[in-house]
């Protein structure tokens, strides 16, 4: 009875798109230079994402920040590393791109560590926020 089958997986599939949501992620990084006298950079991306729910959502924008981090070398002898800090805001949306970096910008902060430090506090608050709405507690 291969159409039974069939018909069952697509009924699953179908149904468990239902549960799926968009949410838009902003991914933070941190562009370094070896040489002392540039300025840190950082690059802030938001991210169309597709998941079952909030949790599920912060730790796939999460996987994705850190698969893109990659360090680069300049015609200069100069290397360029973007590496991923994390996510600093996560907000339920109705779209339907998943993964696509939906803006981005790069700022120089004049206090590299306060802006990281912010960066991971507001993903530990996602993170807490998504774990209790998730198991309802």
């Amino acid at each position: 009875m291969p159409g039974l089958r069939s018909k069952a997986i697509d009924m699953f599939n179908s149904s468990n798109h239902l549960s799926m949501n968009w949410y838009l992620a902003k991914l933070i990084y941190c562009i370094s230079y070896n040489d002392p006298l540039h300025p840190v950079e950082f690059d802030e991306q938001l991210r169309l994402i597709f998941a079952e729910d909030q949790l599920h959502a912060f730790q796939k924008a999460r996987l994705i920040g850190e698969k893109e981090e990659y360090a680069q070398p300049c015609d200069d002898h100069t290397l360029i590393q973007w590496k991923f800090i994390d996510i600093s805001e996560l907000h339920e949306m109705d779209m339907q791109i998943d993964g696509a970096e939906m803006y981005s910008r790069i700022i120089v902060h004049e206090n590299a560590d306060t802006y990281i430090r912010n960066t991971r506090k507001s993903a530990l608050h996602l993170y807490d926020t998504a774990v209790e709405n998730f198991t309802g507690s």
